[in-house]
């Protein structure tokens, strides 16, 4: 899983459930895209190794741009719209940026 910011916190939690269930998983905080593109490819592998392509970027905003990080195969879970307006947690609830929401919506794209 990568995230950023407020949503890591979201990838951690997530990772939890899944690992309860006996699964292998790694959060990556990516802070900043421009910066991890600017590293040489030796350490963006180490952080993102081409062999692992069950990719899941988590992003309360757009997608937009996550595609290149979790590849053809991968799972972009953002908000590719605005407009609602509601206390946090309602809309949390409502769009999925909550743990069981994520792991479902993961079980359900690759498969597991």
């Amino acid at each position: 899983m990568i995230a950023t910011g407020s949503e890591v916190n979201l990838a951690l939690e997530s990772a939890a459930l899944l690992r309860a269930e006996g699964k292998k998983v790694r959060v990556v905080s990516m802070p900043s895209m421009e910066l991890f593109m600017k590293q040489d490819k030796a350490y963006r592998d180490s952080v993102l190794p081409p062999s692992c392509t069950k990719r899941v970027s988590i992003e309360a905003g757009s997608s937009f741009g996550w595609a290149r990080f979790t590849g053809d195969s991968g799972l972009n879970i953002a908000l590719d719209h605005f407009g609602a307006s509601a206390p946090y947690k309602v809309l949390t609830e409502k769009f999925g940026f909550i743990p069981a929401s994520v792991v479902e919506r993961i079980k359900k794209h690759f498969n597991v």
